[in-house]
């Protein structure tokens, strides 16, 4: 049987998602920023008839797509109080509710489990890819084993005990629909550690995180580089002690000393360290590629371990992860415990794997069983030998790590013939300090690429006066010599970062809306929709190509 979960990450959450481990039914995740459409893709893909949910609004969201007949429900589980609205609409549509502490009585009588077999389906994780509707990854619970014995497996890491143990507490913030997060907390539960929820407000995250003080914490890359800016741009002074301590620590980091007791810890990086609640012991990142710099700085900074993972739903989060000790190499780790990495040919883009370069492709026991009730996209991702085609294209380092290089799919081909990974270079240019997101496009037809750059609110103001201009956050993104004096710093951080001529952008364009789930600019899972940030600015786009 499938459960639907539409809820804010909460206790409650993982209650429900326990419960239907218990009885073999199968969790099938659902969240705002998916929309309407999808939804109702999803309750009917899935035939839905039970769904969890956390508040009135998300009971009005699904009341309201029965009463107009997308699909039907015959049960719906709320955890706050019903309100008239809601009692409204069960009326008009026959569904019955209960709430989550009638289910959580029903259930004192009713004690006898079924649990189910490690090939049994766990969830189906639905991804919501830059066009179409999402597709539904289907995990087992053999799977979310496999990848929990990342954290769990001391020979593969030729560490003398666990990664983690009964005394951490981890803050539970990015969504729980999403899978990576339920990989943490299955770690950390089978480790006898602590799980902390955030409000549900990310601009209180902070304040929750002083609350809570957790020692593992999962960073998004959008807010490490946020923070490697905030702290990296001080006064002269701070800024030539700051310089002082780095070196210094990062010393310590070679020989795979990680520490907060130095004496430029008490200087400088306990203000830093106390903002993160003190107590950090392990970071970990993923999703977006984040610099070996920023990535080193914040290693130092803070004095935690950092781990850098990479992955895909669909293979139950993490292919590889960095180890402890591992701090120069700038790639994503080596590959997990639970599978084989391979790189494959791709001749389109010259990378052959007899060059230790070709298509990332994983095959193990976090591989997912397929997408639901679509065969044919599963046979473009998984192959007849079981080998998950990642579409990411990767290199092997010499001391073993995997490091991703470009895609292999999100590329197009300028007039001169040359091949641009736009994700890539976008990456690299967010790290100026007065960018916060960057959308490059080419054409086939022309020979130079344009970037619609969203510059940094926060930071805008500080860096442009530095430079001799000042204004409004609006008066500076509409002021000519801002707009170049951007460009010329792109420029420059795409050449340090070597970044070929034909990767640089000819011109660009400053907008002050930021790409978002809401607009529909970015996935829930924060990669850009390119088809849709092209029909938003394609007239500024046509205008800096004339």
């Amino acid at each position: 049987q499938f459960i639907g979960i539409f809820s804010q990450n909460r206790v409650e959450w993982k209650i429900t998602e326990q419960a239907c481990n218990s009885f073999s039914m199968v969790v099938v995740p659902l969240y705002d920023t998916l929309g309407p459409q999808s939804i109702k893709h999803i309750m009917t893909q899935c035939n839905l008839r039970i769904v969890v949910v956390d508040n009135n609004a998300k009971a009005k969201c699904l009341l309201g797509g029965v009463k107009d007949g997308q699909y039907t429900i015959e049960t719906l589980i709320i955890m706050a109080q019903p309100n008239e609205e809601t009692n409204a609409l069960l009326k008009d549509t026959n569904v019955k509710l209960l709430t989550f502490t009638q289910v959580e009585e029903i259930g004192k009588n009713n004690l006898k489990e079924f649990p189910p077999k490690p090939s049994d389906l766990h969830t189906i994780c639905y991804t919501s890819g830059t066009t179409g509707l999402p597709k539904g990854v289907m995990l087992t619970h053999g799977n979310l084993v496999a990848n929990q014995e990342i954290s769990n497996t001391n020979d593969a890491l030729s560490l003398p005990t666990r990664i983690m143990d009964n005394n951490d507490v981890h803050i539970s913030y990015l969504p729980l629909a999403h899978v990576f997060e339920r990989i943490v907390c299955v770690q950390v539960f089978t480790a006898g550690a602590s799980v902390g929820f955030f409000q549900g407000d990310v601009k209180l995250l902070m304040g929750d995180v002083a609350a809570l003080r957790p020692t593992i914490f999962p960073m998004v890359p959008r807010l490490i580089n946020r923070m490697y800016d905030k702290v990296a741009n001080q006064s002269f002074f701070k800024k030539f002690l700051l310089e002082r301590a780095v070196k210094s620590k990062m010393e310590l980091l070679k020989r795979g000393i990680i520490t907060k007791d130095t004496i430029w810890d008490k200087l400088v990086f306990r203000r830093v360290q106390n903002m993160m609640g003190g107590r950090g012991r392990i970071f970990i990142t993923g999703a977006a590629p984040v610099s070996l710099e920023v990535l080193n700085f914040m290693r130092v900074a803070l004095g935690v371990t950092f781990t850098e993972g990479y992955g895909q739903t669909e293979a139950t989060a993490a292919i590889s992860v960095t180890i402890p000790g591992d701090y120069n190499s700038g790639s994503v780790g080596t590959p997990a415990v639970s599978n084989v990495v391979k790189l494959v040919d791709v001749p389109e883009k010259n990378y052959y794997a007899k060059d230790g370069k070709g298509e990332v492709c994983v095959k193990g026991t976090n591989v997912f069983v397929g997408y639901y009730k679509d065969e044919e996209k599963t046979k473009e991702t998984l192959d007849e030998d079981g080998w998950l085609h990642t579409g990411d294209v990767g290199m092997w380092l010499p001391n073993g790590s995997l490091k991703i290089i470009d895609r292999k799919k999100n590329i197009f081909k300028l007039a001169q013939g040359e091949y641009i990974a736009p994700e890539k270079i976008e990456s690299i240019f967010t790290q100026s300090p007065a960018v916060a997101q960057v959308f490059l496009h080419g054409e086939s037809l022309k020979a130079s690429l344009v970037a619609v750059v969203i510059p940094d609110a926060e930071a805008l103001s500080t860096w442009c006066s530095g430079k001799g201009q000042n204004g409004t956050y609006q008066e500076l993104c509409a002021n000519e010599n801002v707009k170049k004096l951007i460009l010329e710093d792109l420029l420059a951080v795409g050449r340090k970062r070597g970044l070929k001529t034909f990767e640089l952008p000819k011109k660009i364009h400053l907008s002050t809306e930021l790409f978002s789930v809401e607009n529909d600019l970015l996935t829930p899972t924060f990669k850009s929709r390119r088809p849709q940030l092209y029909q938003r600015y394609k007239t500024e786009i046509e205008e800096m190509y004339q």
